[in-house]
């Protein structure tokens, strides 16, 4: 690891942390050439399935998309950046334990959006007028209809 100030190489672990939910280490190095510190965190590398798009293309599992993408539909709405990665841990938690070799990018966004309805309603429907390609007025109002009826009857919105 190097030193972020000076790209030494040489640097000592002052702590160690495990980091969200189990599933992260967080260390605070101090570097040994220039004595500043820096924090660095460490994920396992997990075999994530292949993402199988619309057009049928394969691509590689990007957390980094799924976080880019809730973070536009949250943009100027109270929702703290620290929810935002628990909710993109989760879905990708999902995706790795469902076990398959290829999810479609539609059941991704589909458990994203209802992860995003229980956070933010409105961000929510930002993020479904992408997801579900909304035309008009109409594609929001059943957006808000499904989550109102099934807030009253308990269960998971449908689209």
């Amino acid at each position: 690891m190097r030193c972020p100030f000076c790209s030494d190489a040489a640097n000592r672990v002052i702590d160690s942390r495990l980091g969200r939910e189990g599933n992260e280490i967080r260390r605070r190095r101090e570097c040994i050439e220039c004595g500043r510190r820096f924090t660095t965190r460490e994920r396992i590398d997990e075999v994530l399935p292949k993402v199988v798009k619309r057009d049928e293309r394969r691509e590689e599992f990007q957390r980094t998309k799924l976080l880019l993408a809730i973070q536009k539909a949250c943009e100027k709405r109270p929702v703290s950046a620290d929810a935002l990665e628990r909710l993109v841990d989760r879905v990708e938690r999902a995706v790795q334990e469902s076990g398959e070799k290829e999810v479609t990018s539609h059941l991704i966004g589909q458990r994203m959006l209802d992860e995003l309805v229980a956070l933010d309603t409105l961000a929510a429907a930002r993020f479904a007028s992408v997801f579900s390609n909304f035309q008009g007025a109409e594609d929001y109002e059943s957006f808000f209809a499904s989550i109102e009826a099934s807030k009253r009857d308990g269960s998971e919105p449908s689209r």
